[in-house]
């Protein structure tokens, strides 16, 4: 059954919490004289978000977590980091966010944690390589190379083929381009369900994304334009499906949850993905967050925990028998 939760009342600006304002307060207040990526290098604020400096929460590393290998589409070595529970009852592909350009799969082991225990899977996150080193297609050929070898060896490795996959930000991106790949390339269409969250989904640019401005809430029009710019060589259409995957033909894909803030450059591609994945006739449910900046998941609070929760039990409910 599709369900979506589209209340206009959603939108308006009375609806936000106070901590959620005074969320988005302190952190515009944090990025506030910032370096640009841009202006400093890429790997000076790579290295700044390693050692927990920036608009994020530092992140403590897994004991649990585990490093493994996996062979690339150009001769390359993928990074995974996997966190698994005990018993597990299917695998989650994780694909970080960061423009294609910043994050990296050890950035976020208590999300992995605390997906691995609450919905039983085993959590993969792929460390694909980042641009403006390795501009596209190099990332999105990384994340289906991953998602290729778990089609394959899943059931010999962990002990269960049932595969879901999911990110934020760019990563919610190449988590609908490897559907996309692994539908049309591979033929394989068993994935269980899509956490698809806050994802960039339209390259050329929606009108929120447009019209967002310089407020440093997290991601500005001119983040996405630089991010954008550093990711894609000018030669491509910005509006191919790989790409763009709002532009693709979106038929035969698994059930997804979308969700975003309302107060996030990327809001319209959430809104329009979602769209069109019904329209493609998949189901799909939509979750809008009052005042939500893009990344509020990975800050403390009632509205990230409300989503959080509403994730595991979307991921939960993917993988039962």
């Amino acid at each position: 059954m599709t369900h979506t939760r589209f209340n206009p009342e959603l939108f308006a600006d009375d609806v936000i919490d106070a901590e959620t304002r005074a969320l988005n307060a302190a952190i515009v207040a944090a990025m506030d004289g910032m370096p640009e990526w841009w202006d400093v290098g890429a790997e000076t604020v790579r290295e700044a978000r390693r050692q927990g400096r920036g608009p994020f929460p530092p992140t403590p590393q897994s004991p649990r977590a585990v490093m493994r290998m996996i062979e690339g589409p150009d001769g390359n070595r993928i990074p995974v980091r996997i966190v698994a529970p005990a018993h597990p009852r299917g695998i989650y592909i994780h694909l970080h966010g960061g423009g294609w350009v910043l994050g990296a799969c050890d950035q976020q082991d208590p999300m992995l944690e605390r997906i691995a225990d609450n919905a039983g899977l085993v959590c993969i996150s792929v460390e694909y390589r980042l641009a403006p080193e390795h501009p596209y297609p190099a990332g999105a050929d990384d994340c289906e190379a991953v998602a290729l070898w778990l089609a394959k060896s899943a059931k010999a490795e962990f002990g269960t083929d049932v595969l879901t996959i999911g990110g934020e930000s760019a990563g919610g991106h190449l988590a609908a381009v490897t559907l996309l790949r692994m539908r049309d390339k591979h033929d394989f269409r068993n994935f269980r369900g899509a956490n698809l969250v806050f994802g960039a989904f339209d390259l050329t640019m929606t009108p929120s994304q447009r019209q967002f401005g310089n407020t440093r809430l997290v991601l500005r029009t001119i983040d996405i334009e630089k991010f954008c710019d550093a990711f894609l060589p000018a030669q491509y259409d910005r509006r191919a499906p790989d790409i763009s995957p709002l532009y693709a033909d979106l038929s035969g894909l698994c059930p997804a949850l979308f969700s975003v803030g309302t107060s996030d450059a990327l809001l319209d591609d959430t809104l329009f993905m979602h769209g069109r994945w019904i329209a493609a006739g998949n189901p799909a449910e939509l979750e809008i967050y009052p005042g939500g900046a893009h990344g509020f998941t990975m800050f403390p609070g009632a509205l990230a925990d409300r989503a959080r929760a509403r994730m595991d039990e979307f991921l939960r409910a993917s993988v039962a028998d």
